[in-house]
């Protein structure tokens, strides 16, 4: 197998290519407008729509930001992060209080309600009006960008089910909501929505459990690069651990530097080459 020279707009259901290129498509989101526009037409994208929107939460997270590509075949909508010590902090406090989950299902983190809430309707009126051709849609971001891919997709979902989308992929993705709002994603996006985690990434380990959780779909990607459907109890936790040893001149810094997205975007093209 190798890396296809650019994204597949027909793909339908999941791949390792199609993974890859939406890891790309989430590491894009981190660019500017200009540059946005540029890559995602020469990846066979017409249109593009971008979103941004400022507030004033009580967390360090000032804007949310994402952009919507369109081609006849295929949209994706991808959301930006944050920088991993910024959302380490934040996700850290305990005391954040969850609120209620799309269509009062569940409830969800704060400040990804939040965050989402500041830039859905936007998306939402950008994708009626780009949606012309019953394209495929895409979800995807990593790290807070990924929290915000899988809360829209949930909201999309349960607010009016015949616009589910074809899809989520996130990465580094944290802890979101609670075990409710997970199982109705796990029953309606079976086989569809898809959470990567690379080695000792500390941001998906927060924030603190039991009152958030994760979706059941894991991809993880092992200390030597090599991905997985699932991650075994007990050899997840010696991975982990061999992970974490691997530089000895900074061990801590691991689960930092295993967040990055282009740490997923390398371990994925390493798996499809």
């Amino acid at each position: 197998m190798s890396v296809p020279p650019t994204i597949d707009h027909k793909a339908n259901g999941y791949s390792l290519a199609h993974a890859y290129w939406l890891a790309k498509a989430s590491d894009l989101a981190y660019k500017d407008e200009a540059t946005i526009g540029e890559q995602v037409r020469a990846w066979g994208f017409d249109r593009v729509r971008h979103h941004r929107t400022r507030f004033s939460p009580p967390f360090p997270l000032q804007d949310t930001q994402a952009y919507t590509a369109a081609s006849d075949r295929m949209i994706i909508i991808a959301f930006r992060g944050t920088e991993p010590i910024q959302i380490k902090d934040w996700l850290s406090d305990a005391t954040t209080p969850p609120v209620p989950g799309p269509a009062k299902t569940g409830y969800v983190h704060y400040g990804f309600g939040e965050a989402l809430e500041s830039i859905y309707p936007e998306i939402k009126d950008s994708l009626a009006k780009l949606r012309d051709n019953e394209q495929s849609v895409w979800f995807t971001g990593h790290s807070l960008g990924g929290a915000l891919a899988m809360l829209a997709g949930a909201r999309m979902y349960l607010e009016e089910p015949r616009l589910a989308a074809d899809g989520v992929y996130t990465y580094g993705q944290p802890r979101v909501c609670d075990r409710l709002l997970a199982a109705a994603c796990n029953k309606g996006f079976k086989n569809r929505m898809y959470r990567f985690v690379n080695n000792n990434d500390i941001v998906p380990q927060m924030p603190p459990e039991p009152v958030f959780t994760h979706v059941d779909a894991l991809r993880y990607i092992d200390s030597r690069g090599k991905l997985h459907e699932s991650m075994p109890l007990l050899g997840g936790l010696a991975d982990r651990a061999r992970g974490a040893t691997a530089d000895m001149l900074a061990p801590t810094s691991d689960g930092v530097r295993d967040h990055f997205i282009n740490a997923y975007v390398g371990a994925l093209e390493k798996n499809l080459t």
